[in-house]
């Protein structure tokens, strides 16, 4: 007779928890998706609706000009490939050049590694504001401003540290009995590395790799001081150049921000479970 109200008050008591926990999950994802949700309306509402005070939570008409208008006065395709141009040149020069980093300082014993991985932790010490004058200069004397290759170069360094880093921790995992056995099969530490460590890397490949595309699309800094030309904008430099002094098109420059973060998102989606193994598969030694 007193199994069952016990019982009973532990389900009970489980089912409390769980509701709490959905609850606070809940509350989590509405904070969340609040920016984007007010984001997306405020491209749709018309202006009389965006400066009224106090702002309605829900629009009461919709309208879709603001998209129209940015494709037919604003180069906005132009400056989302300029964009796509720059992130995939770091993502790929920060993928080749890490894994080649990674793999120096995991498999090869030789004078100065030690330095050499304490110059990379110190290298994302450095904030980018406090080298934009100097890489400014030297990029001039080298006729790299104002184009895009600058820009590809500029990003790909900051990031190949952490690249280099997150390689290591995962390249660290892989019993080296593998690699031996390789190099007595005949392979050479090229063949290893092309071979065997890459394909049992892929995971940590594709962390690094969304890391590199998410830095060179969301690139502001760099672009905003090298490039002057308009068509060779990155999004992010030609959405911020909408505000004005005197008046700033808000229903058009949402419009415009609801567009560039929908390939990062997708691309996100896409690469979300590798992303989570590649980051966490170097935190545990094997």
């Amino acid at each position: 007779m007193t199994v069952r109200p016990k019982s009973h008050a532990i389900q009970t008591s489980r089912l409390a928890r769980r509701g709490a926990l959905y609850l606070a999950i809940l509350v989590v994802a509405i904070l969340v998706l609040f920016p984007v949700y007010w984001m997306v309306v405020t491209s749709i509402r018309p202006t009389k609706e965006t400066i009224s005070y106090p702002p309605h939570l829900f629009p009461h008409a919709l309208q879709w000009s603001a998209y129209r208008d940015l494709f037919q006065t604003v180069p906005i395709a132009r400056w989302l490939r300029n964009t796509l141009i720059v992130s995939t040149g770091v993502t790929v020069i920060v993928v080749v050049l890490s894994i080649c980093g990674a793999y120096a300082l995991s498999d090869f014993r030789w004078r100065g590694r030690a330095s050499f991985g304490f110059a990379l932790l110190i290298a994302q010490m450095l904030p980018e504001a406090l080298l934009v004058t100097p890489i400014f200069i030297v990029f001039r004397h080298l006729g790299l401003t104002n184009t895009l290759h600058g820009l590809v170069l500029t990003d790909a360094a900051f990031i190949i540290p952490l690249g280099i880093w997150i390689l290591k921790g995962f390249l660290d995992t892989i019993p080296r009995e593998i690699r031996e056995a390789a190099l007595v099969d005949g392979c050479t530490p090229l063949s290893v590395l092309w071979q065997i460590i890459i394909p049992l890397s892929l995971p940590a490949l594709v962390a690094v790799s969304v890391i590199a595309f998410f830095d060179g699309w969301n690139e502001y800094l760099f672009a905003s001081t090298f490039i002057t030309t308009s068509d060779l904008r990155p999004a992010t430099v030609g959405i911020a150049s909408f505000i004005g002094e005197l008046a700033t098109p808000v229903e058009l420059v949402f419009a415009a921000t609801v567009i560039f973060t929908i390939p990062p998102i997708v691309f996100y989606f896409f690469m979300q479970r590798y992303l989570i193994s590649g980051l966490t598969g170097g935190a545990v030694k094997g």
